[in-house]
């Protein structure tokens, strides 16, 4: 898996949808919002603060709002890729350029700018400790860079992969998460719910 280091390399890895990411970020740089790289994804912040991101899946690609829940959606777009998980986060999903209106893209985006302005975020919870699945266990034993990496990830983060693995019902689906997150957390890409989405 290439390390991906910047924006322009993340578009280039998910050439399929080029184009169509490079419309999203066309809006929202020309907003004050300062360009990063998080989680090895395209993330808009204020003030370091993240208010936005942009994603590239097989069969769709999206702009999230970290703080989505605030945000008024007047024309019923956002949706909650994980309910009863995702309690923030919304995206305003699309499969093809088309359906891009970037008049109301722009709308929604100003008004999360005006919402992170306001200090609108739900604050995370403290939470129990990280319960880690015999899977993982298993491979943090036998692979020492692995848990090297692991070890450096924050407890919240070493939490989601744990999750990740555990939600699984079935024990063949368990190993092809294992095997997904394995090369995420040697890169130290810190988890998140729409990173580990399965389409």
């Amino acid at each position: 898996m290439a390390k991906i280091d910047s924006v322009e390399a993340y578009i280039e890895k998910h050439n399929h949808w080029e184009e169509e990411i490079s419309v999203l970020r066309d809006i929202v740089v020309k907003t004050e919002l300062e360009e990063t790289l998080k989680w090895g994804a395209p993330v808009y912040c204020l003030k370091g603060k993240n208010v936005l991101g942009l994603g590239a899946f097989k069969h769709h690609f999206c702009i999230w709002f970290f703080n989505g829940v605030f945000l008024k959606d007047e024309h019923n777009v956002l949706m909650n890729a994980q309910v009863g998980k995702t309690k923030a986060l919304r995206q305003m999903r699309f499969t093809s350029i088309s359906e891009i209106n970037p008049d109301l893209v722009l709308d929604y985006v100003k008004e999360s700018i005006e919402n992170q302005r306001l200090g609108k975020e739900i604050k995370p919870k403290r939470t129990k400790t990280v319960v880690i699945p015999a899977e993982l266990k298993n491979e943090l034993k036998t692979n020492k860079d692995l848990k090297q990496a692991f070890d450096k990830l924050s407890p919240s983060h070493q939490r989601e992969y744990s999750e990740h693995i555990s939600e699984a019902k079935r024990e063949a689906t368990k190993i092809r998460r294992l095997e997904k997150i394995i090369p995420m957390i040697l890169e130290s890409i810190v988890a998140n719910s729409e990173l580990l989405r399965e389409d």
